[in-house]
């Protein structure tokens, strides 16, 4: 018996050194990926916040667009990073390149729709934000700009995506870092006219996006064309080699995460929409306090990646235990990381609110917005590791759409318009209230992790 309880506590040292070793090679690149990413877009903001309020709603009602589209590129290839993860851990690189040809196939096609959406009928997306006339002009002048790079995106998402399944992140890391350094040096010379630049204000900024997205990819192709150990490195015909039969396979898998994320990037921007009834302060103080709350959030986005690598690896592997310990180990960093973040955006909301020289009653309203933001970071950042994290990792991502969808629709998105226009309450004691769907949704996913339901091997 005692040699059984010794062997136990063995096999959990083993899972526990192997999960914070691999925790540590995936979540790290992340975690510096996203607050590269999210830091120079706090600076971004800052940029174009100096330009005044109005042009800052309409940078944000604009960007809408995109983060629904990048929500559902996201879910396309999370949702396909379910078999990634599991040939690598069997290290099948025949099979990545295809499930890979896959989610390019299917993330262009939705990049060029969207292209064309967005190239066509920008003032009348813009207007579903805001109904300010000056808002509506300079967010359709931006948006018609931006949308050159929603195909490059595409691609670029894919590549680095699915680097994070096969663990080799340190290229794309360093890609992605200067590709986002250089956008914002472009911001800074195209918005204000500098270094010899001209000053084009809002479309300045979306021509950077746009020249930082083209130098981007172009990095990580010819990378790993030069980098014959890649297992990513083929040519064109290997990744389009799939055929229906695994096509219709990685869809089944996929497209459930895709309507979750879509349908989530729909409901964000739909509360968006809620939050401009307050008008164009509140767009723009809501603009801000969502970066803000990005950047604190981005240690998560590592966690919650690293999770699902280490747990699908583990599945490929048909290691269903150590799946399910690792579980639990992601969630016990997440309640230590969520008292941390918490205090951390409490601290630095009134130095935040100073740097953009609002008037008085506008600082404080977003001094108030970041507090509350602060308080709601851990139901979000829960649900968000056990969904993104766990569940998914396992192939239950039907689950996992049907209690995500449902909360939002169903709980967020009602709350948001009811606090609005039935009890006009500010845009603090909103944002606290629609946080009432995460607490929902977490406690589901939990009971949902514990019933070990959400386990499968798919490969």
């Amino acid at each position: 018996m005692e040699n059984l309880l010794n062997a136990d506590k063995a096999q959990n040292l083993n899972h526990k050194k192997s999960f914070y070793k691999k925790m540590w090679l995936v979540a790290v690149p992340v975690v510096i990926q996203n607050v590269i990413s999210i830091g120079l877009n706090l600076v971004d903001i800052l940029m174009i916040g100096r330009l005044g309020e109005k042009e800052l709603a309409a940078v944000g009602s604009a960007t809408q667009i995109f983060f629904i589209f990048s929500m559902i590129c996201f879910g396309l290839y999370s949702g396909a990073a379910v078999y990634v993860a599991q040939y690598w851990g069997i290290r099948n690189t025949t099979n990545i390149k295809k499930v890979i040809g896959i989610d390019l196939t299917v993330g262009v096609s939705l990049a060029t729709a969207t292209f064309i959406i967005a190239l066509l009928f920008a003032p009348q997306l813009i207007w579903i934000f805001s109904r300010d006339r000056e808002v509506i002009a300079l967010g359709a002048k931006f948006l018609r700009t931006v949308c050159f790079s929603y195909i490059l995106t595409s691609i670029t998402f894919a590549m680095v995506y699915n680097s994070r399944a096969v663990q080799r992140l340190k290229a794309a890391t360093i890609i992605n870092g200067t590709a986002i350094l250089i956008n914002t040096l472009l911001n800074y010379c195209l918005i204000y006219g500098k270094w010899g630049m001209p000053a084009m204000g809002v479309r300045g900024s979306a021509l950077a996006t746009v020249i930082a997205r083209i130098v981007e990819l172009t990095s990580i192709m010819v990378y790993i064309y030069i980098n014959k150990e890649h297992p990513f490195h083929g040519p064109i015909k290997e990744f389009l080699s799939f055929d229906k039969t695994m096509f219709k396979q990685v869809m089944k898998t996929a497209v459930p995460v895709i309507f979750t994320e879509g349908g989530w990037a729909a409901v964000t921007s739909l509360t968006f929409v809620a939050y401009g009834m307050l008008g164009a302060t509140a767009l723009a103080v809501i603009q801000i306090a969502e970066v803000v709350a990005d950047l604190s959030q981005a240690v998560y986005f590592g966690l919650g990646n690293a999770t699902a690598v280490i747990i699908g690896e583990s599945l490929g592997q048909k290691n269903t235990e150590a799946a399910f310990n690792y579980g639990g180990m992601a969630m016990k960093i997440t309640w230590g990381l969520n008292i941390i973040v918490t205090l951390f955006l409490i601290a630095i909301s009134r130095p935040i609110a100073d740097v953009y020289h609002f008037n008085s009653e506008t600082t404080h309203l977003l001094i108030l917005v970041l507090t509350a933001w602060a308080f709601t970071i851990t139901p979000k950042m829960l649900a968000y590791v056990l969904i993104c994290g766990i569940l998914r990792a396992g192939g239950d991502t039907l689950y996992s759409l049907v209690i995500d969808l449902s909360c939002n629709v169903m709980i967020q998105l009602s709350i948001a318009f009811f606090s609005v226009l039935v009890l006009h309450l500010p845009i603090y004691f909103v944002v606290i209230f629609v946080s009432i769907s995460d607490i929902v949704k977490t406690i589901i996913c939990y009971r949902r992790y514990y019933s070990k339901k959400w386990m499968n091997i798919v490969t």
